[in-house]
């Protein structure tokens, strides 16, 4: 993973909210994310609900099936996460 992407990926998701989501909120949320959260359905689906409350942007179903099923293909390889980030940054 590129060393500037975990701060490009914020500035993003901050640009295109609207909102600010600090860094440290980001850092707390992502230290619950074990890997057993990415390959379970259930847990993957709180983690979103989790991320988009702290963005203040609902999520459609749709959009939490798309992100599930881009997850699990993904196979958990990080260059993978990273090219699923900078797809969702884009939509």
């Amino acid at each position: 993973m590129s060393k500037n992407f975990p701060k490009d990926a914020l500035n993003a998701i901050n640009k295109k909210s609207g909102k600010t989501i600090s860094e440290n909120a980001v850092k707390k949320l992502a230290s619950t994310v074990k890997p057993e959260t990415l390959q379970s359905e259930a847990k993957l689906r709180q983690l979103i609900k989790q991320v988009s409350a702290m963005a203040n942007i609902p999520v459609s179903e749709d959009t939490v099936k798309d992100i599930v099923g881009a997850v699990s293909k993904s196979g958990m390889n990080p260059s993978n996460l990273e090219a699923l980030m900078k797809m969702m940054i884009k939509k």
